[in-house]
């Protein structure tokens, strides 16, 4: 047992990618808040080769994207992994929205159409975007009236061998934003609340920073934060886990018809946790949970 006062021992890497050496800009006090608590850390962009005595935690690792297998592959190479590969590999396709709505969580209806099948289209307008991507990437906008485009960026999806995502739009989103309801070791922390990123008919994803996304802090009620403990029990449940294995969970929910909450995405590989938008202490308590694994 190691004496009051003493470091706990091991070693943190906060993976990021070569675009952000110093992590995003939410995550600006990891290092000193995990330095606070005995645990040493440095931020790396992945494909490093890590060590058994190192502790991996995903967090801006946002080019994966564009080499997901590789991102995969690496993934699997890490001796200890925070959040684990398996729980990597199935969410970083977007087909698990439609696993959660079979096990019957409310989900924004989810059509999945991989290259070479075409879409059956919802009335009204829709979203359209790869099933492979962070944040809004790759997403676009479009009105009843804007089939032909909508077929069209369906057609650029596939044409770089996508499968894309097709939804209905979720208007309330214009009205209040996105829930997003965060989990640090498998207990609920915080929420914090993002405007609409596609707005307008039409509207494509502008790539915009975390900075500049005017994250909010929010305090969803219980039917919302009942809803967001049903999505992470379940997850944890398909990966054959405990929720208290997530190192981190992040739960967007939009209202949907009726104003009843419906699940966007359940983020567990590399999401924004808005320690920028939350209480001063959810920055400690994800040191926290980080401590317990490295111990």
């Amino acid at each position: 047992m190691r004496r009051p006062g003493s470091s706990s021992g091991g070693r943190v890497v906060l993976v990021t990618c070569a675009e952000l050496p110093g992590g995003d800009a939410d995550d600006a006090e990891l290092v000193t808040a995990l330095g606070e608590v005995g645990v040493s850390a440095r931020w790396a962009a992945w494909g490093f080769e890590a060590t058994d005595d190192e502790v991996v935690v995903l967090r801006s690792p946002w080019d994966y994207t564009w080499r997901r297998a590789e991102f995969l592959e690496w993934c699997s190479s890490v001796p200890t992994l925070l959040n684990p590969v398996r729980a990597v590999r199935w969410n970083t396709d977007k087909r698990y929205l439609v696993e959660l709505s079979h096990a019957g969580l409310p989900v924004v209806p989810t059509q999945l159409v991989a290259p070479g099948e075409p879409a059956d289209w919802p009335g009204g307008e829709v979203v359209v975007k790869p099933s492979v991507g962070a944040g809004a990437r790759g997403a676009g906008r479009f009105g009843p009236e804007e089939r032909s485009a909508a077929q069209a960026w369906l057609a650029e999806l596939h044409a770089s061998g996508a499968t894309a995502v097709v939804q209905p739009y979720q208007h309330e989103v214009d009205r209040r934003g996105e829930y997003a309801l965060v989990f640090l070791g498998g207990q609920y922390s915080h929420a914090f609340a993002k405007p609409a990123l596609l707005t307008g008919p039409a509207a494509r994803d502008a790539g915009l920073s975390v900075d500049e996304q005017g994250l909010t802090p929010a305090a969803p009620t219980g039917r919302w934060r009942r809803v967001a403990e049903d999505c992470v029990d379940l997850a944890a449940d398909l990966l054959g886990m405990s929720r208290s294995d997530l190192l981190y969970a992040r739960v967007d929910l939009v209202g949907g018809d009726g104003g009843d909450p419906v699940l966007l995405e359940l983020e567990v590989t590399e999401p924004t946790l808005g320690f920028g938008a939350a209480d001063p202490a959810a920055v400690a308590r994800f040191a926290s949970a980080v401590r317990n694994r490295v111990r």
